[in-house]
């Protein structure tokens, strides 16, 4: 299987070159196995951690697929493979169901964690807080696919410990959801626990590049994600404040100014941004390296892009736009500049044209401004986000925290230059909370990865409570699938995840299927 290869032969990358700013972002393979005598100063663990980051970069197509075809926000209109996920038709054998690449970044983080500090032993320039710092690294990775893992199959293997030969033992069951949640915020704690992870990295390592490697703020931000998915609010709650109440110098902030919200995308590693994923087409040559993964390169200014708005989502934007009055140049900026561009200016052409702007455009109210390069970054996390994973935590928590719930929604709203919601504290109800803090997610992180997550949380929430109005969401959004159909699918809760790759089940004997698809063939 894809995994067994990528786990069995791993090439180690060339080690970095010292004074040269693409440290981070040139990497080549060396095409030697990583085995411990590979292992023998700082700048060959530097150069698996880059070489880390490098596949996390290669896989953002697959982060995208999943994070929002299934939420129907965002659509594959010309792709027929991708519509069978859309659609919950997906089979395993479809290759988009392969976990192959998250475990190619797991391998290397796992390789990190174990070799790095026999490195020091050895290289006495190797000093322990620089380890350390690299070490949290490695474990924000680790947590980040595991995270990826668990949201979109529910049960996966936990992989802890590097495959760099035959000896080591392939066969792993899964572990379940629990057990993973577990064993990923273990990580996280354990790199916060070492102190060492930085608070910023320089600029002079890795030009223009700040927020593309794992800082304290990102730990602390894939933690809130992590307490928000296992319904520990509190926990939600205590490490979103970590970065809201931050008072540290080079800390994340939330932009308050609407002109800026564009540039959050345009000129990447923002004061906004907490980790992205960083391209840089013109001085290495990245969007070639990866095929074309870069975000501007698939969302195109075409009706045929590769993802588009689906109508409902369309519907929403359109509406958000003209909230402060129609052609009103103080319109919503994440809606009529940010977030889309109407390819007929009439505002009569058919919804599928309007395409996602923000990573292809490079100026704030110009349509005709596209960027020069394929290179837009893909934000994982951004402090927009975790404002509203504390208002999500709020609201589940108790009605207690409504008002403070609502007072962070109106907030982004207000950035949007949107007015404070029609909704009181005190009449409000937990659901209609919810769709609210659900709405504001849908049009702020338009195309980041985020729509499906954030419904399979509502949906599964409490046991389950939600589970009819998360079904009537998708149907709502869904435009391409039978509505029974989608209805019937959405009533088993197993396939709300992924099936395993069949190659995966074939190669690994303890694997069992997902029980949705243990049946089901093409």
């Amino acid at each position: 299987s894809d995994m067994k290869k990528i786990l069995i032969c791993l090439f180690a990358f060339g080690s970095l070159l010292c004074g040269s700013c693409s440290d981070w972002l040139e990497v080549y393979p060396k095409n030697e196995q990583i085995t411990a005598n590979y292992w023998k100063a700082k700048e060959d663990v530097e150069a698996v951690l880059a070489s880390g980051y490098s596949s996390l970069r290669a896989c953002t197509r697959t982060l995208v697929d999943w994070g929002e075809l299934r939420g129907a926000s965002i659509y594959a209109y010309s792709d027929t493979k991708k519509q069978k996920l859309q659609n919950f038709q997906i089979t395993a054998s479809d290759a988009l169901c392969s976990w192959a690449s998250i475990y190619k970044i797991l391998n290397m983080a796992n390789s990190v964690i174990k070799y790095a500090p026999e490195v020091q032993a050895k290289d006495k320039t190797y000093m322990e807080v620089t380890m350390n710092s690299h070490l949290s690294e490695a474990y924000f990775l680790r947590g980040l696919c595991h995270f990826y893992l668990v949201r979109n199959f529910k049960e996966a293997p936990i992989v802890t410990e590097p495959y760099v030969d035959d000896s080591a033992p392939y066969d792993i069951a899964k572990s379940s959801e629990e057990d993973m949640i577990a064993q990923i915020k273990s990580d996280i704690q354990t790199a916060l626990d070492s102190g060492a992870a930085k608070e910023f990295f320089e600029d002079d390592q890795w030009e223009g590049a700040s927020k593309g490697r794992a800082t304290k703020w990102a730990l602390y931000a894939l933690m809130a994600d992590v307490c928000l998915w296992s319904e520990d609010y509190d926990g939600c709650i205590e490490y979103a404040n970590q970065l809201i109440n931050a008072t540290a110098t080079r800390r994340p902030v939330f932009m308050a100014v609407p002109e800026q919200w564009i540039t959050i995308f345009t000129q990447g590693n923002s004061n906004e941004s907490i980790f992205e994923i960083n391209w840089d087409e013109k001085n290495f040559a990245q969007q070639e390296e990866n095929k074309g993964t870069s975000p501007s390169y698939y969302f195109t200014l075409s009706a045929t892009a590769p993802y588009l708005y689906t109508e409902a989502m369309c519907e929403d934007l359109y509406n958000e736009s003209i909230e402060n009055g129609a052609g009103d140049i103080t319109a919503s900026v994440r809606a009529k500049w940010g977030a889309y561009a109407d390819l007929d200016a009439t505002g009569t052409a058919d919804k599928k044209q309007y395409c996602v702007w923000k990573y292809k455009g490079s100026e704030y109210q110009d349509l005709s401004q596209v960027r020069p390069n394929d290179d837009a970054n893909y934000i994982i996390y951004r402090m927009a986000e975790i404002l509203l994973m504390k208002a999500e935590a709020l609201i589940w928590k108790d009605a207690a925290g409504y008002e403070e719930a609502l007072e962070i929604i109106n907030k982004v709203r207000n950035r949007a230059r949107l007015k404070d919601l029609d909704l009181t504290a005190e009449s409000a109800t937990e659901e209609e909370m919810l769709q609210a803090v659900l709405h504001e997610r849908n049009i702020e992180f338009a195309a980041e990865g985020k729509r499906w997550y954030d419904l399979v949380r509502f949906g599964k929430m409490k046991n389950y409570r939600y589970k009819d109005s998360f079904i009537e969401m998708i149907v709502t959004y869904n435009s391409t699938a039978n509505v029974s159909w989608l209805r019937s699918v959405l009533s088993n809760e197993y396939a709300w995840y992924l099936p395993i790759s069949q190659s995966e089940i074939d190669a690994n004997l303890l694997l069992v299927q997902n029980p949705y698809y243990a049946g089901v063939t093409d």
